[in-house]
């Protein structure tokens, strides 16, 4: 049984939202807050009685406190609770600054149940979650810069295609391979090639490791019109 506690600020949105999510067996809404101070008060309380959630559904645009801030906050002093922000707002400055304080996933309110419950169960196993266009506003929102002199990239970067580089970049902001498939129009099979080739050629272990290694050239993977393989 996976446990949410739910914050909005709206009454009849926040009862919807309850609705819809008990008619999964396996999830249960176990609290429910107004704004993002009544929702840190709300983990306190859950969490003295040794029964916390697993998961927060974070509005964004609340009064008292905004779920950004209640997000940092939280991430602070419950970092192993897990917080997926639903808001209707596309904002690619909201976007950064949550997933920026520790939230593991950015969804729209209006997305099907069906993928809601999905999205739940993939941030509980480690997973980040991102709602259709987020992941392209977060690639967007990244600083392009000419790359410094001195941190020229190595040659196992050069070695990629530029479609290899596309999928880079997207590891780098935290995207599953659904996500990088959809974004890219490929099949998840298709996009799982491409990894192990990018993995391959940079002599890395795991995505984490490429991701950690893509950060710190992401202006030169953003302007490279370096010659390339086709894709």
């Amino acid at each position: 049984m996976i446990r949410i506690l739910l914050v909005e600020d709206q009454e009849l949105i926040r009862r919807g939202l309850k609705t819809l999510l008990e008619t999964k067996p396996d999830l249960e809404v176990v609290g429910e807050a107004e704004n993002g101070q009544e929702a840190i008060e709300q983990l306190k309380a859950l969490h003295a009685a040794s029964s916390p959630p697993d998961v927060v559904l974070m509005d964004i645009q609340m009064p008292v406190m905004n779920g950004v801030t209640a997000t940092q906050l939280i991430y602070q002093q419950f970092p192993r609770t897990k917080i997926l922000v639903l808001t209707t707002f596309h904002d690619a400055h909201y976007i950064a600054e949550a997933l920026r304080f520790g939230a593991k996933g950015y969804l729209l309110k209006n997305m099907p149940a069906e993928e809601l419950a999905k999205a739940i169960h993939s941030i509980c196993q480690g997973y980040t979650q991102f709602g259709p266009g987020i992941v392209e506003k977060v690639i967007a929102q990244m600083p392009v810069t000419a790359p410094r002199q001195q941190q020229e990239p190595p040659p196992k970067l050069l070695e990629l295609t530029a479609r290899e580089r596309e999928v880079l970049r997207m590891i780098a902001a935290g995207a599953s391979n659904r996500e990088i498939a959809q974004a890219l129009v490929l099949t998840e099979g298709t996009v799982r090639n491409y990894i192990s080739h990018i993995l391959n050629r940079l002599n890395v272990r795991n995505r984490t490791q490429a991701a950690n290694l893509a950060n710190g050239f992401l202006s030169w993977l953003a302007n490279s019109e370096l010659p390339s393989a086709t894709n």
